[in-house]
């Protein structure tokens, strides 16, 4: 059985973290953002928002500047984008609780209106938890490759989040269950097989009448925030009227680049 990212085997019925193959090819990711720009006449018509606000939060290690094009596109939208203002995600998910929820009311006074969050891996994680614990702030959820479910340490950072952010992954197991489960607004998971940093299993959660898991065919982890097609289900998303859920549509420009619903929830 192949090593996780401690160098042991995993234990019988535990997830493993993305092969070798898959983390080299996570390179890719440049790729996906070029083809991104080239397609924005495509991706300009998306439905359009209604201003409503939508906060950002960025994956691990990463900064705004790597949701910047997702925020100019939805800008572009119509919506009100707003950046999480808090430097370099080091992660540590109950040290950044009061923060966040902060950021989110500080968002929500301001505009008077719910706030949509949109997260990009362990900023998903976050969007999650701020949808527990401020639901009459939040009108929606939408994470990108984001291990909130099942093993979370399948991943091939496990080592270096503990490290940098000092909380050990399997600490808080009654949150983390709470992150995992349903959740009081609508949610839609997006997620790629072909992940080179998270095993896409982590990334399913239970669908219902308003939970759903969208999965983008050969995106990768880095490339999924910038990636045209999940870009266009995430503007599909946020363009449902408050209070409203509807499964997505995999039809449109990129119906090609998403796999069937009864595939994507197994």
């Amino acid at each position: 059985m192949p090593p996780d990212d401690r160098g042991e085997s995993p234990a019988p019925g535990r997830l493993r973290p993305p092969g070798l193959g898959l983390l080299l090819a996570e390179m890719r990711g440049i790729f996906e953002f070029n083809t991104s720009l080239l397609l924005s006449p495509l991706l300009m018509r998306a439905r359009k928002g209604d201003g409503h606000p939508v906060l950002t939060l960025p994956g691990f290690l990463a900064s705004d500047l790597s949701m910047a094009p997702m925020r100019r596109y939805l800008r572009e939208l119509g919506y009100d984008a707003y950046a999480w203002k808090m430097g370099r995600n080091v992660g540590g998910v109950a040290r950044m609780r009061a923060a966040l929820r902060d950021r989110l009311a500080e968002i929500h006074a301001s505009t008077g209106r719910k706030v949509s969050v949109v997260g990009w891996s362990l900023g998903g994680i976050f969007a999650r938890d701020l949808a527990l614990q401020a639901p009459e702030q939040v009108r929606c959820v939408v994470t990108l490759g984001s291990p909130f479910a099942n093993d979370v340490r399948a991943t091939n950072v496990t080592r270096l989040y503990e490290a940098l952010s000092g909380e050990a992954v399997a600490d808080d197991s009654e949150l983390r269950k709470a992150i995992a489960g349903d959740l009081p607004v609508p949610a839609t998971s997006i997620y790629s097989r072909s992940d080179g940093i998270v095993n896409w299993r982590t990334c399913l959660q239970r669908p219902s009448d308003t939970a759903e898991n969208i999965e983008v065919y050969l995106a990768s982890h880095t490339g999924l925030g910038v990636n045209a097609a999940a870009l266009w289900a995430v503007a599909d998303r946020l363009a449902q009227a408050e209070g409203q859920f509807s499964q997505f549509d995999r039809s449109g420009p990129f119906a090609i680049a998403y796999a069937p619903p009864e595939q994507a929830q197994s």
